[in-house]
């Protein structure tokens, strides 16, 4: 625990840390910012484009900000909810293939975060002080309620930035 608000793991930490010290809200703020950011001016061609050929295309990478989101809202209502069942882990390479990304409108994917986040959004408003404390285990480590929101936004930011820093001066 690196924050007495907040349970969890060294592995989410790296996602956390920059925004941890910011409220909740004002994090999922950011990172949608970000979001539009980083794909502002993206087209449909650049969608496939990868800095390296064995990374992810711009889509792929899209589309696990998505299913990463999708994945830690459902942890955070099972945990709300007072679900004390462990967890499992997921493995974010094998996700990617079967996301079907590459063969998606680029203005889908964008269209699919808005509403996405939307959920979320009104997911976390729905929690009481007491539900954002509780915790519960994934693959063996215990995460809070409140650290899942964080880490949404904090791996929505960790991407963007690798889209502008990595991504972006490859377009050129």
């Amino acid at each position: 625990m690196k924050n007495t608000d907040l349970i969890i793991t060294d592995f989410y930490w790296r996602y956390v840390q920059p925004i941890h010290d910011i409220p909740l809200f004002a994090a999922f703020e950011l990172s949608e910012k970000r979001f539009g950011e980083a794909l502002q001016g993206i087209t449909e061609e650049q969608g496939l484009h990868r800095y390296q050929p064995e990374k992810w295309t711009i889509k792929e990478v899209v589309a696990h900000m998505l299913d990463t989101e999708r994945i830690m809202a459902y942890r955070a209502l099972r945990f709300a909810r007072n679900d004390k069942t462990p967890l499992a882990g997921f493995e974010e390479k094998d996700y990617a293939p079967e996301a079907n990304a590459n063969n998606r409108d680029f203005t889908s994917l964008r269209n699919e975060f808005a509403n996405l986040r939307r959920s979320t959004l009104d997911l976390f408003r729905s929690f009481t002080e007491e539900m954002m404390e509780r915790s519960g285990t994934v693959n063996g480590n215990q995460l809070s309620v409140r650290a899942l929101g964080y880490i949404i936004a904090g791996h929505m930011i960790h991407h963007c930035n690798i889209l502008t820093e990595r991504y972006r001066p490859s377009l050129q």
